[in-house]
């Protein structure tokens, strides 16, 4: 079974996630934050992470550039999920290496599309 991590602050937007992908068959668990994220990726490689941008202290571009300089954590995709729908943030995510983008509330459906087309469903 393929795992993957949520990094949300809003605690009941990971817990939909984390639910979504268990009907989708990954075995998921949430960081709620930045820095419980970080410190959680110190130890665990997940097959996946699905990132929020907007986020205190550390955003979520922050902690794409850091997964991305990571050779343990580099090759990890990362679909970022966000109510943040400005062009700018879109270039600033892909840019960094995210390989998708949806907007909250995220849909089980376009989860499972984001996923097939990086062939991970």
């Amino acid at each position: 079974m393929s795992s993957a991590l949520v990094i949300d602050d809003n605690r009941g937007v990971a817990d939909t996630l984390v639910q979504m992908l268990g009907v989708l068959g990954f075995e998921a668990h949430a960081a709620y934050g930045s820095s419980p994220a970080m410190a959680l990726l110190t130890s665990e490689v997940p097959n996946l992470i699905l990132l929020d941008v907007n986020m205190p202290g550390v955003d979520g571009v922050e902690i794409l550039a850091y997964l991305k300089r990571e050779p343990r954590l580099m090759n990890v995709p990362v679909i970022v999920i966000t109510s943040d729908e400005q062009p700018e943030t879109r270039q600033r995510v892909f840019a960094q290496g995210a390989k998708d983008m949806l907007t909250k509330p995220a849909s089980l459906a376009a989860l499972q599309t984001s996923l097939n087309k990086l062939g991970l469903f």
